[in-house]
């Protein structure tokens, strides 16, 4: 068995390593986010998704329209609103926020490690997620993902507590239901949760009289924490406020949007690993994780439950996105600390991940055999996405599906030829410390350097935008439209929020009290809105005589963008209420 870091050491390092993901978090942190190493953020959904919390810092009301996303995600919403209460309103007070929960979910990691692998497992996988460059940048962003994220880790770092004192189960049912009311995103892990309680129950109740009553008083806490906190947020907030909180989660974010049927979710299945990037941006840790996942399979029933966990947020992860949505990146964030965690807990092992048993019955080997195909076809994928990246953007994804079935397949049939030979190698073995060092080294390298590339080449255009927005509007001033949010953080506006069938939609056309509309016109008008919505232009349309009143230079792709400020009424109207 290695030696761990000793105690000082340890402190001194994760000390260090906090205060340089603080750096990375907190740096420039109005600038505008990647868009050459893109990331999936869209940086127009910051300021509709604070819509609520900014309503109420600036005019002591939460609810000022039909925008209310406060009904999606009230945790976040409160933490903004805090944020706004104590900083003021605007886009670093915003983003505080999420670099907060980034930091937050460093330090339950390196906890979470400390307990279940040592003080080296905790230092790997704290520098590891400090430095991860789409973490970090998600971080960066005012959106729910990286507070979400961050209440899993708690959730996960109690669990593993709960390992030695039962009552941490409490605060990891807690926090499990805190990330839902997060983001609704979250549910998987819910799911994934009852099943590992499930799991350590029945195991539990096989052990001896001591072990059985320590694994009951486990569940039961982790239990009670989750069905009480669910309980205790219904009473408090879903059914006072029943048909917003239906609407918002089940009929806007489930049913209106994806399809259903057998052929859409092979499709999503088969998009994974290839329509985002941000597996194939962590290869090391990626491949690291899913060796550590089929090791914790492979001895799943004598695994510790907090590993078991892990796998499961992984795999119930991955069916909730082929279930509901694979094709935004966003979607994928909550999976880098699981794999961070469980890279960590394989390069840092201080027992053999496989056990030191090679031989093992069939049966045994189930749930590894269940899995695999699955996350070969997610590390296949990763792998090949980079190669093919230029026609996976332009919509053609056949190929990259094509090359990573096959490569997941060859696998696949390798394991099945000399799996068990392998499992006879690997018994008994862990990863060199060389290996480990190298590993982790090259790894951290790769993300500092992509956070430098973006550095080197930062703008702050959405910023300045928005600034320049409130020199030409006075406060309170109503204005339509998507982007009229995500450029509200910097000045007083009222924005009106227009989504497709939602918002401030059915209205759209009859309020002649709103003077203004911003939207984009480069590259196309209505650039924010569903490609082929029509939306916007649905609005102008009806206003024909609509005038530019001003532009502003935007970032949010590769191309030119540019927002603009439109005046529905022509000079020569009469006029019309300001407000």
């Amino acid at each position: 068995m290695r030696t761990d870091v000793n105690l000082r050491s340890f402190l001194v390092v994760l000390l260090v390593i906090l205060a340089a993901s603080a750096v990375l978090r907190g740096v420039w942190l109005t600038a505008d986010p990647p868009v050459r190493r893109a990331v999936g953020i869209v940086w127009h959904d910051e300021g509709a998704w604070v819509h609520n919390a900014r309503n109420a810092a600036l005019w002591d009301v939460w609810r000022t329209d039909e925008w209310n996303p406060v009904f999606v995600a009230p945790v976040f919403t409160a933490l903004e609103y805090a944020a706004f209460e104590l900083l003021g309103v605007g886009t670093w007070q915003a983003r505080i926020v999420p670099a907060l929960s980034g930091l937050a979910a460093i330090i339950a990691i390196a906890i979470a490690l400390q307990a279940l692998a040592g003080r080296r497992a905790a230092v790997v996988g704290a520098v590891l997620l400090g430095v991860n460059y789409p973490f970090v940048m998600w971080n960066r962003a005012a959106l729910m993902e990286s507070t979400m994220t961050a209440c899993l880790v708690l959730a996960w770092m109690a669990w593993t507590l709960a390992e030695r004192r039962p009552a941490w189960g409490v605060l990891a049912g807690l926090a499990a239901v805190a990330a839902f009311f997060t983001k609704a995103a979250a549910a998987f892990f819910i799911a994934a949760f009852g099943l590992e309680l499930a799991v350590a129950a029945w195991i539990g109740w096989q052990s001896a009289t001591l072990g059985r009553r320590h694994a009951m008083l486990r569940v039961g806490a982790g239990a009670a924490g989750l069905i009480g906190g669910a309980l205790l947020v219904a009473a408090a907030f879903v059914l006072p406020w029943w048909d917003e909180y239906r609407f918002y989660n089940w009929q806007m974010s489930v049913t209106r949007k994806p399809s259903y049927t057998l052929g859409a979710l092979v499709d999503r299945a088969t998009w994974l690993p290839i329509v985002q990037g941000l597996f194939s941006s962590m290869l090391v840790e990626l491949t690291a994780g899913i060796v550590a996942c089929v090791a914790i399979l492979v001895r799943w029933r004598t695994a510790p439950s907090a590993e078991r966990l892990l796998v499961l947020w992984i795999l119930v992860g991955l069916v909730e996105l082929v279930v509901h949505d694979s094709g935004n990146e966003r979607r994928y964030v909550m999976f880098i600390p699981a794999l961070i965690a469980l890279a960590s807990l394989l390069l840092a092992a201080r027992t053999p991940p496989f056990g030191v048993v090679g031989a093992r019955k069939g049966l045994q080997l189930l749930p590894a055999a269940l899995a695999l195909p699955l996350l070969a076809y997610v590390l296949a994928g990763s792998f090949v996405r980079p190669w093919l990246t230029t026609s996976i953007e332009a919509g053609q994804l056949s190929t990259a599906v094509r090359l990573s079935a096959a490569l997941a397949a060859t696998v696949i049939l390798l394991l099945v030829w000399r799996g068990r030979a392998a499992l006879r190698w690997l018994a008994g073995r862990t990863v060199a410390p060389a290996a480990m060092k190298l590993l982790v080294t090259v790894a951290a390298l790769w993300h500092v350097w992509q956070f430098g590339t973006w550095a080197a080449t930062r703008t702050f255009y959405n910023h300045q935008a928005s600034i320049a927005l409130g020199r030409l509007l006075e406060p309170g001033t109503l204005v339509q439209g998507k982007l009229a949010n995500g450029m509200s953080l910097e000045n007083g506006i009222r924005p009106l929020f227009i989504g497709n069938g939602f918002g401030n939609y059915d209205d759209r056309l009859d309020r002649d009290d709103v003077r203004y509309i911003l939207t984009y016109d480069l590259p196309r008008i209505g650039y924010e809105s569903s490609d082929g919505s029509g939306l916007i232009q649905g609005i102008l349309d009806h206003y024909p005589g609509w005038r530019v009143v001003a532009t502003f230079p935007v970032e949010e792709a590769r191309g030119e963008e540019r927002a603009v400020l439109i005046d529905k009424f022509p000079e020569s109207f009469p006029a019309h209420a300001r407000d």
